[in-house]
Protein backbone atom coordinates (compact mmCIF):
# COMPACT_ATOMS: atom_id res chain seq x y z
CA UNK A 1 0.00 0.00 0.00
CA UNK A 2 1.21 3.65 -1.04
CA UNK A 3 2.71 5.85 1.60
CA UNK A 4 -0.03 8.77 1.64
CA UNK A 5 2.74 11.29 1.34
CA UNK A 6 3.98 9.76 -1.58
CA UNK A 7 0.31 9.98 -3.26
CA UNK A 8 -0.88 12.93 -5.49
CA UNK A 9 -3.15 15.54 -4.55
CA UNK A 10 -5.93 13.42 -6.98
CA UNK A 11 -5.20 10.48 -5.09
CA UNK A 12 -5.70 11.90 -2.00
CA UNK A 13 -9.20 13.40 -3.22
CA UNK A 14 -10.30 10.35 -4.97
CA UNK A 15 -9.39 8.55 -1.90
CA UNK A 16 -11.61 11.01 0.52
CA UNK A 17 -14.80 11.38 -2.12
CA UNK A 18 -15.49 7.40 -2.51
CA UNK A 19 -16.98 7.13 0.53
CA UNK A 20 -18.89 10.18 -0.07
CA UNK A 21 -19.78 9.86 -3.67
CA UNK A 22 -20.61 6.21 -3.19
CA UNK A 23 -23.31 6.81 -0.44
CA UNK A 24 -24.83 10.11 -2.89
CA UNK A 25 -24.96 6.96 -5.88
CA UNK A 26 -27.63 5.53 -3.77
CA UNK A 27 -29.29 8.45 -3.38
CA UNK A 28 -29.45 9.71 -6.46
CA UNK A 29 -30.46 6.10 -7.69
CA UNK A 30 -33.42 5.95 -5.04
CA UNK A 31 -34.64 9.92 -5.93
CA UNK A 32 -34.61 8.91 -9.63
CA UNK A 33 -36.24 5.05 -9.35
CA UNK A 34 -38.95 6.16 -7.07
CA UNK A 35 -40.80 8.56 -9.40
CA UNK A 36 -40.63 6.13 -12.26
CA UNK A 37 -41.51 2.90 -10.90
CA UNK A 38 -44.59 5.03 -8.60
CA UNK A 39 -45.91 7.34 -11.39
CA UNK A 40 -48.96 7.99 -9.29
CA UNK A 41 -46.10 9.60 -6.36
CA UNK A 42 -47.57 12.43 -4.39
CA UNK A 43 -46.60 15.70 -6.84
CA UNK A 44 -44.40 17.76 -3.37
CA UNK A 45 -42.14 14.51 -3.11
CA UNK A 46 -41.62 13.87 -6.49
CA UNK A 47 -40.55 17.42 -6.74
CA UNK A 48 -38.80 16.90 -3.33
CA UNK A 49 -36.71 14.13 -5.31
CA UNK A 50 -35.97 15.63 -8.52
CA UNK A 51 -34.54 18.59 -6.65
CA UNK A 52 -32.32 15.92 -5.00
CA UNK A 53 -31.57 14.16 -8.38
CA UNK A 54 -30.22 17.58 -9.77
CA UNK A 55 -28.16 18.19 -6.65
CA UNK A 56 -26.50 14.76 -6.61
CA UNK A 57 -25.80 16.12 -10.06
CA UNK A 58 -24.10 18.71 -9.43
CA UNK A 59 -21.85 17.19 -6.59
CA UNK A 60 -20.83 14.40 -9.57
CA UNK A 61 -20.05 17.83 -11.97
CA UNK A 62 -17.96 19.32 -8.82
CA UNK A 63 -16.26 16.21 -8.19
CA UNK A 64 -15.24 16.09 -11.95
CA UNK A 65 -14.31 19.79 -11.75
CA UNK A 66 -11.97 19.02 -8.72
CA UNK A 67 -10.46 16.24 -9.92
CA UNK A 68 -9.31 18.59 -13.40
CA UNK A 69 -8.37 21.31 -10.96
CA UNK A 70 -5.87 18.70 -9.25
CA UNK A 71 -4.94 17.04 -12.38
CA UNK A 72 -1.18 17.66 -13.29
CA UNK A 73 -1.96 17.67 -17.07
CA UNK A 74 -5.73 18.79 -16.81
CA UNK A 75 -6.01 18.72 -20.65
CA UNK A 76 -4.68 14.92 -21.29
CA UNK A 77 -6.72 14.29 -18.25
CA UNK A 78 -10.01 15.14 -19.46
CA UNK A 79 -9.52 13.29 -22.73
CA UNK A 80 -8.42 10.12 -20.93
CA UNK A 81 -11.91 10.71 -19.04
CA UNK A 82 -13.80 11.50 -21.74
CA UNK A 83 -16.85 9.72 -20.61
CA UNK A 84 -16.84 11.35 -17.73
CA UNK A 85 -18.00 14.61 -19.22
CA UNK A 86 -19.71 12.84 -21.58
CA UNK A 87 -21.76 11.60 -18.39
CA UNK A 88 -22.07 14.96 -17.07
CA UNK A 89 -23.23 17.05 -20.11
CA UNK A 90 -25.20 14.88 -21.92
CA UNK A 91 -27.92 14.51 -19.87
CA UNK A 92 -28.41 17.89 -19.45
CA UNK A 93 -30.68 17.19 -22.66
CA UNK A 94 -34.36 16.01 -21.54
CA UNK A 95 -34.03 13.55 -24.57
CA UNK A 96 -30.77 12.58 -22.67
CA UNK A 97 -31.76 11.97 -19.19
CA UNK A 98 -31.53 8.43 -18.93
CA UNK A 99 -27.80 8.90 -19.73
CA UNK A 100 -28.13 10.11 -15.56
CA UNK A 101 -28.35 6.15 -15.28
CA UNK A 102 -24.75 5.58 -16.67
CA UNK A 103 -23.19 8.46 -14.01
CA UNK A 104 -24.48 6.44 -11.63
CA UNK A 105 -22.88 2.94 -12.86
CA UNK A 106 -19.49 4.60 -13.08
CA UNK A 107 -19.67 6.01 -9.57
CA UNK A 108 -20.65 2.41 -8.00
CA UNK A 109 -17.90 0.90 -10.61
CA UNK A 110 -15.02 3.37 -9.19
CA UNK A 111 -15.85 1.92 -5.96
CA UNK A 112 -16.28 -1.40 -6.55
CA UNK A 113 -12.94 -1.25 -8.42
CA UNK A 114 -10.48 -1.06 -5.04
CA UNK A 115 -12.89 -3.48 -3.20
CA UNK A 116 -12.99 -6.56 -5.85
CA UNK A 117 -9.79 -6.23 -6.77
CA UNK A 118 -8.29 -9.79 -8.63
CA UNK A 119 -11.58 -11.33 -7.81
CA UNK A 120 -12.99 -11.39 -11.72
CA UNK A 121 -16.37 -13.99 -10.94
CA UNK A 122 -17.56 -11.77 -8.09
CA UNK A 123 -16.61 -8.36 -9.81
CA UNK A 124 -18.38 -9.57 -13.45
CA UNK A 125 -21.65 -11.00 -11.65
CA UNK A 126 -21.80 -8.29 -9.37
CA UNK A 127 -21.43 -5.30 -11.80
CA UNK A 128 -23.99 -7.56 -14.04
CA UNK A 129 -26.68 -7.73 -11.29
CA UNK A 130 -26.12 -4.16 -10.87
CA UNK A 131 -26.22 -3.11 -14.65
CA UNK A 132 -29.51 -5.19 -14.65
CA UNK A 133 -31.57 -3.43 -12.28
CA UNK A 134 -30.11 0.17 -13.33
CA UNK A 135 -30.98 -1.29 -17.15
CA UNK A 136 -34.91 -2.17 -15.55
CA UNK A 137 -35.49 0.81 -13.98
CA UNK A 138 -34.21 3.01 -17.54
CA UNK A 139 -36.20 0.84 -19.79
CA UNK A 140 -39.35 1.45 -17.83
CA UNK A 141 -38.40 5.06 -18.15
CA UNK A 142 -38.37 5.06 -21.34
CA UNK A 143 -41.09 2.53 -22.29
CA UNK A 144 -43.88 2.99 -19.50
CA UNK A 145 -45.66 5.93 -21.40
CA UNK A 146 -45.05 5.07 -24.82
CA UNK A 147 -48.00 3.78 -27.11
CA UNK A 148 -47.86 -0.37 -27.77
CA UNK A 149 -45.47 -0.89 -24.64
CA UNK A 150 -45.20 -3.75 -23.23
CA UNK A 151 -43.11 -2.88 -20.24
CA UNK A 152 -45.42 -0.48 -18.57
CA UNK A 153 -44.21 -2.17 -14.59
CA UNK A 154 -41.17 -2.79 -12.55
CA UNK A 155 -42.00 -6.43 -12.61
CA UNK A 156 -42.15 -6.51 -16.24
CA UNK A 157 -38.69 -4.74 -16.45
CA UNK A 158 -37.14 -6.78 -13.54
CA UNK A 159 -38.18 -9.77 -15.77
CA UNK A 160 -36.87 -7.81 -19.44
CA UNK A 161 -33.46 -7.17 -17.48
CA UNK A 162 -33.41 -10.92 -16.15
CA UNK A 163 -33.89 -12.70 -19.69
CA UNK A 164 -31.71 -9.93 -21.99
CA UNK A 165 -28.26 -10.08 -19.40
CA UNK A 166 -28.62 -13.82 -19.20
CA UNK A 167 -29.11 -13.77 -23.46
CA UNK A 168 -32.24 -16.01 -22.80
CA UNK A 169 -34.47 -13.60 -24.72
CA UNK A 170 -37.74 -15.15 -24.56
CA UNK A 171 -39.43 -11.56 -26.70
CA UNK A 172 -42.44 -11.37 -24.57
CA UNK A 173 -41.21 -8.31 -23.25
CA UNK A 174 -39.37 -5.79 -25.27
CA UNK A 175 -38.55 -2.37 -25.47
CA UNK A 176 -40.79 -0.55 -28.45
CA UNK A 177 -38.68 3.24 -27.94
CA UNK A 178 -35.20 4.27 -29.32
CA UNK A 179 -34.15 4.98 -26.02
CA UNK A 180 -35.52 1.51 -24.88
CA UNK A 181 -33.69 -0.20 -27.29
CA UNK A 182 -30.67 1.71 -26.98
CA UNK A 183 -30.31 0.54 -23.31
CA UNK A 184 -31.69 -3.21 -24.73
CA UNK A 185 -28.66 -2.95 -26.23
CA UNK A 186 -26.37 -1.84 -23.65
CA UNK A 187 -27.60 -5.18 -21.35
CA UNK A 188 -26.85 -6.99 -24.41
CA UNK A 189 -23.47 -6.53 -24.25
CA UNK A 190 -22.94 -6.74 -20.55
CA UNK A 191 -24.76 -9.92 -20.85
CA UNK A 192 -22.24 -11.53 -23.96
CA UNK A 193 -19.33 -10.40 -21.82
CA UNK A 194 -21.10 -11.52 -18.73
CA UNK A 195 -21.11 -14.95 -19.73
CA UNK A 196 -17.88 -14.98 -21.67
CA UNK A 197 -16.13 -13.90 -18.67
CA UNK A 198 -17.86 -16.60 -16.01
CA UNK A 199 -16.71 -19.49 -18.58
CA UNK A 200 -13.34 -18.02 -18.94
CA UNK A 201 -12.79 -17.60 -15.39
CA UNK A 202 -14.42 -21.88 -14.98
CA UNK A 203 -11.90 -22.91 -17.80
CA UNK A 204 -9.08 -20.96 -16.10
CA UNK A 205 -10.06 -23.32 -12.91
CA UNK A 206 -10.74 -26.19 -14.68
CA UNK A 207 -7.21 -25.99 -16.36
CA UNK A 208 -5.16 -25.17 -12.85
CA UNK A 209 -6.56 -28.12 -11.47
CA UNK A 210 -6.07 -30.24 -13.84
CA UNK A 211 -2.34 -29.14 -14.04
CA UNK A 212 -2.03 -29.64 -10.38
CA UNK A 213 -3.45 -33.43 -10.62
CA UNK A 214 -0.93 -33.84 -13.37
CA UNK A 215 2.26 -32.33 -11.59
CA UNK A 216 1.16 -34.46 -8.18
CA UNK A 217 0.76 -37.78 -10.11
CA UNK A 218 4.06 -37.09 -11.86
CA UNK A 219 5.74 -36.58 -8.58
CA UNK A 220 4.04 -39.51 -6.99
CA UNK A 221 5.69 -41.66 -9.97
CA UNK A 222 8.77 -40.18 -9.92
CA UNK A 223 8.89 -41.22 -5.92
CA UNK A 224 7.89 -44.85 -6.97
CA UNK A 225 10.67 -45.71 -9.56
CA UNK A 226 13.13 -44.39 -7.12
CA UNK A 227 15.14 -47.02 -6.36
CA UNK A 228 15.28 -47.86 -2.66
CA UNK A 229 18.49 -46.51 -0.47
CA UNK A 230 19.22 -43.91 -3.26
CA UNK A 231 19.70 -40.53 -1.95
CA UNK A 232 16.31 -38.18 -3.45
CA UNK A 233 17.34 -35.88 -6.31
Amino acid sequence: MRNVKDMTRLERWEGRAEIPLLLLAVAFLIAYAWPVIDPRLNPDLETVLRVGSWTVWGAFAIDFAVRICLADQRRTYILRHWYDVALIVLPMFRSLRLLRVLALARILNRSAKNSLVGRVGTYVIGTAIVVSGLAAIAVLDAEQDAADANITTIGDALWWAATTVTTVGYGDRYPVTVEGRFIAVGLMIVGIATVGAVIASATAWIISQVQGGTQQAASGEARRTQPQGSPPE
